[in-house]
């Protein structure tokens, strides 16, 4: 009726191991195949990236130089040689070096013989360097009183009985009695303000004088200015500075002062050097006296 096939237990485990070959086989196949696909997309990549690689180094119009003729070529070099010039021109140039001013020698200066610099000798020179020494005169308010009646007494010789005490009574009189009476609070007789009055008398009292009244009239003016400029009030009284008979005179004298003295009455406060001077020359006056007296 139909045909019956055995297969033997040794048989049926050699055709499963045949069968699980077969399959491997075929397994190991797709392996490969994919394994080789994938190499073959990769070296594709490689030859594109090369070739991309190659593509940017080769210039895409080389000269023919070899194959030019000889005058192209020329060209070909001239027109490079112009294009360095013109790059080398943008290019920023070096500063320009100044020259700088040398100071001429002198006659007096040695010159440099066989590698060897002499001594060098010192200039004199008529300006100096050295600022001028400040000068320090020391001096009382008594010294300078004398010096400034030694003054009036040799200016006025025609005065013979006219001492230094008196003329320092005068002073120191009026002194007094604008403490008393209340005119001012502390004394004015101090050596800047002895300057001051001395300053007055020098250019005002002159040798001409010939009465003890005449001369107090005039020293006791120039005291009133100096009292109205150094003093330490606002105003003083003119009765202890005039004397009745040369009231007209004492405004003369006084306009006649301040219209010539202006100028240095503020010079000698303003000016440290035109006062030293003038406080030099006063203490002179008792060194002055002093000779004469000798002689």
């Amino acid at each position: 009726m139909g045909t019956v096939l055995s297969i033997s237990p040794s048989s049926k485990k050699t055709s499963i191991m045949d069968a699980e070959v077969a399959v491997d086989g075929l397994k190991n196949d797709k392996s490969l195949k994919r394994h080789s696909m994938f190499v073959s997309l990769s070296w594709k990549k490689l030859v594109t990236s090369s070739a991309k690689k190659s593509a940017k180094k080769v210039n895409p119009n080389p000269l023919p130089t070899r194959d030019l003729p000889s005058n192209q070529v020329a060209q070909l070099n001239n027109e490079n040689i112009r294009k360095t010039h013109q790059t080398e021109e943008k290019k920023p140039k070096a500063p320009i070096p100044v020259p700088v001013p040398t100071v001429p020698t002198q006659n007096n200066e040695t010159a440099v013989q066989n590698g060897r610099v002499p001594a060098v000798q010192k200039q004199t020179s008529n300006l100096s360097l050295v600022s001028p020494k400040r000068i320090v005169i020391q001096a009382s308010t008594g010294e300078l009183l004398r010096c400034l009646g030694d003054f009036l007494c040799r200016r006025c010789y025609k005065l013979k009985e006219l001492n230094c005490g008196e003329v320092i009574l005068w002073f120191r009189n009026i002194d007094r009695t604008l403490l008393i009476q209340g005119w001012q609070d502390q004394g004015f007789i101090t050596p800047a303000n002895v300057v001051f009055v001395y300053l007055l008398c020098e250019d005002t009292i002159d040798d001409s004088v010939d009465s003890p009244a005449e001369l107090q009239g005039t020293f006791q003016t120039c005291l009133y200015l100096a009292y109205s400029y150094m003093g330490n009030e606002i105003s003083y009284p003119l009765k202890p500075f005039m004397i009745e008979s040369n009231k007209d005179v004492f405004w003369e004298t006084s306009l006649r002062i301040i219209n010539r003295m202006s100028g240095k009455m503020l010079q000698l406060n303003a000016d440290p050097h035109f006062f030293t001077e003038v406080f030099q020359d006063l203490k002179n006056q008792r060194d002055a006296s002093e000779s004469n007296l000798d002689r």
